[in-house]
């Protein structure tokens, strides 16, 4: 074989190593995860509103635009992608309350209407579009507490009346009354956040006094189980969360935005059978705190929230089994 001939054959081979490696280091960089942009919500920018969802439908109501505390209510449509205006909310207009849904109705209470804190409790039935007063919450009012439902009852807990709380409550909607259970396993907090996963609430995030809280737990109802908290030191980084979001999509949960300390939007998936995080592909919209989420069966969201003094109206849609694509 001639030097030309040696020489054409090497340069091929080196040539074809490096784009062989150039297509790996690209497949090597594809994350899945993908936020999508929806319809943006028709009515007034916000944060600090209260979500829930029934069936295909989610439900946003009440919240903060930056000057007024809002009372108006809308149903965003899942499916098709579009929202309708309801009935307004007929209590005190108000920010930083927490909703559930029970049996194809949705409930919301406590917050703050700019002077008091609010212990007031209302249920919401979507096949009439009306309001009725429930039985006030049994705790002391507040704000920044959480919200959720397990096997038919509500529950509510944390939150600040004037100092961080750790009491729950458990409301049972066909008596129309409140228990009090045991109480948080944590620390006292506010501004926590909580999603959803066969029955069982993970709850984490938070502040008190001051300081971020670490420790991770679940309530099924009845006993409290700690987990891994979210600064050990098998994360690859501390999980440092407060005013974001909680929501739940195929059997993994997620917390989102939020203050970590400044504004953030990262993203992280919680594997319940395996007690394990994972970083996932930021959120694709402005970094933001007090947002809202929908969790459907197949579909979640995340909404609304505020930058400082800028309220958003966008919704974006997240797609954990879609490659990321910051173009769509």
């Amino acid at each position: 074989m001639n030097k030309l001939k040696k020489n054409n054959i090497l340069c091929f081979v080196i040539l074809s190593i490096l784009i062989v490696g150039c297509n790996n280091s690209d497949d090597d960089s594809d994350e899945y995860g993908n936020w999508v942009e929806s319809s943006s919500f028709d009515g007034d920018s916000r944060g600090n509103a209260v979500s829930f969802t029934i069936g295909t439908k989610g439900y946003l109501i009440t919240g903060y635009d930056g000057d007024d505390y809002l009372y108006d209510t809308w149903e965003y449509n899942s499916e098709e992608d579009y929202w309708v205006k309801k009935a307004d909310f007929p209590g005190t207009a108000r920010s930083g309350a927490v909703g559930f849904a029970i049996n194809g109705k949705g409930y919301i209470g406590t917050g703050y209407d700019g002077n008091d804190e609010l212990n007031d409790f209302w249920e919401y039935n979507p096949d009439t579009d009306q309001w009725t007063q429930k039985a006030d919450f049994g705790g002391t009012a507040r704000y920044g507490a959480i919200g959720f439902s397990l096997n038919g009852y509500g529950y509510i807990g944390t939150g600040y009346d004037g100092s961080e709380q750790k009491d729950f409550w458990k409301f049972d909607p066909d008596n129309n009354n409140w228990e009090q259970v045991v109480g948080f396993g944590g620390q006292k907090r506010q501004n926590a956040a909580v999603f959803i996963i066969d029955g069982i609430a993970y709850i984490g995030t938070g502040t008190r006094n001051g300081s971020v809280q670490y420790d991770f737990y679940s309530f099924d109802g009845t006993d409290w189980m700690r987990l891994t908290d979210l600064d050990d030191d098998d994360l690859d980084d501390t999980i440092t969360f407060y005013n974001s979001v909680g929501f739940t999509l195929n059997g993994k949960g997620y917390f989102a935005t939020g203050l970590s300390p400044s504004l953030t939007y990262d993203c992280w998936e919680y594997t319940p059978y395996a007690d394990t995080w994972e970083e996932m592909p930021y959120f694709e919209g402005t970094s933001r705190q007090d947002a809202s989420s929908f969790s459907f069966n197949t579909k979640a969201f995340v909404l609304m929230g505020r930058s400082s003094n800028y309220y958003f109206d966008d919704v974006w849609e997240f797609r954990p089994d879609e490659l990321e694509n910051e173009d769509d």
